[in-house]
């Protein structure tokens, strides 16, 4: 088994907090990393898509009474928004005997949803954290680039051989169009959003341009909205927002999209190898939006992640501002010589952060100007690892 790199942070957060929420994909490996921290803690565990473990709940404040000293795993617990005001009246009852912290751990595969439900009900009770696909910190032998043409989601990078781990991706789509997105908001066509989809495949990491996807789909742009809000909100897509701030320049305003498993992009795209990839247009923005998802996730939430752009030509790939208000300035070349753009340094005379890397798919970490290094995927995102445990509060 791979261990994740939030187990601890999860730990951590049922120790200070009554209630924790878990948020992820479908099959990215939530239900495991809890029945993990579970067994320690001697957890029950709930699926709520078991109609047995269902009827269990049909009376849930009878049923919470008889396990009122363990901590109980719900799974899926979108699917009983009723649910939610019987956990605060148990935690602040919890409160008064002393019972203060790792009550309930809740699991969902939507976050606003759940944000949504959780935060109307359980404010101030409830901890948040996000489980991503495998990164490039827990795959251990897998170099980084198997990670990042078969995608992190378990069964995928795990499959015996590509050609299997290209349908499980596949089956994992169409699962997703068919199933489980028409659970979660207004009937949409499958076969529109999977149109969609593909097209924000095609246009991995560039900036957002409703108007153009409107045209392509022949649909108005609020429904583009709602196609882009239902995926980010699966966490499948990620909006990564520009940079913003009063320093005299024409920014660009408009975030950059990109479907953040790079596996479900080949998917999507029909890419069935590397051999593939290395001869389709996609590629270098492939390597791009895995390089930035990969850093976003080592960081747990610590650091925000956004890019920057001005008119003038001035660009960062990926600007991680801490909650210390240190700026970290990265920028991302598949290339074994790896040289920063004017642009670069232009973007960092501007905001002048506190450290500039330029990514590489090499193993050799070295300085490249005096303030410049060029360092390999695994050791950034281990360092960004390192700070975010000094930075993450629960």
């Amino acid at each position: 088994m791979i261990s994740r790199a939030l187990y601890p942070f999860l730990s951590e957060a049922l120790d200070s907090s009554p209630a924790v929420a878990l948020l992820g994909p479908r099959q990215v490996g939530k239900t495991t990393l809890a029945l993990e921290i579970g067994k320690v803690r001697g957890a029950l565990y709930l699926d709520l898509e078991s109609e047995q473990d269902l009827a269990k709940l049909a009376q849930p404040e009878l049923y919470l009474e008889d396990h009122q000293d363990r901590l109980v795993i719900f799974d899926e617990v979108h699917r009983l928004p009723g649910l939610f005001p019987v956990l605060r009246g148990f935690i602040d009852k919890g409160r008064r005997a002393g019972l203060r912290t790792g009550r309930f751990l809740l699991l969902g595969s939507a976050s606003l949803d759940l944000l949504k439900q959780s935060g109307e009900t359980l404010a101030g009770r409830i901890s948040y954290l996000e489980l991503s696909p495998f990164n490039i910190l827990e795959t251990g032998e897998r170099t980084s680039e198997d990670l990042w043409v078969a995608g992190g989601f378990p069964e995928s990078l795990l499959a015996k051989n590509p050609r299997q781990s290209l349908r499980w991706r596949q089956d994992f789509i169409r699962t997703y169009l068919e199933r489980d997105i028409p659970q979660f908001g207004p009937r949409i066509a499958a076969e529109a959003l999977r149109r969609f989809w593909v097209m924000l495949a095609h246009n991995q990491g560039g900036v957002l341009n409703a108007a153009q996807f409107s045209r392509n789909l022949g649909v108005d742009v609020k429904t583009v909205t709602n196609y882009l809000d239902l995926l980010v909100d699966l966490m499948l897509v990620r909006r990564l927002p520009p940079w913003h701030g009063n320093i005299g320049k024409r920014l660009v305003k408009s975030p950059k999209v990109y479907v953040r498993d790079s596996g479900l992009v080949h998917a999507l795209l029909g890419i069935q190898d590397k051999e593939g990839l290395l001869a389709h247009p996609v590629v270098g923005q492939s390597w791009e939006c895995f390089v930035v998802e990969n850093l976003l996730g080592a960081g747990i939430g610590a650091p925000q992640g956004f890019f920057y752009r001005t008119g003038g030509g001035a660009e960062i790939d990926l600007l991680l501002t801490w909650p210390d208000e240190e700026i970290w300035a990265v920028e991302i070349k598949r290339s074994l010589s790896p040289r920063p753009e004017r642009g670069f340094y232009s973007a960092c005379s501007d905001l002048a952060p506190a450290k500039k890397y330029v990514v590489y798919p090499g193993a050799e970490r070295y300085r490249i100007a005096p303030d410049i290094e060029a360092i390999p995927l695994p050791q950034l995102a281990a360092e960004i690892h390192a700070k975010a445990i000094l930075n993450v509060e629960f």
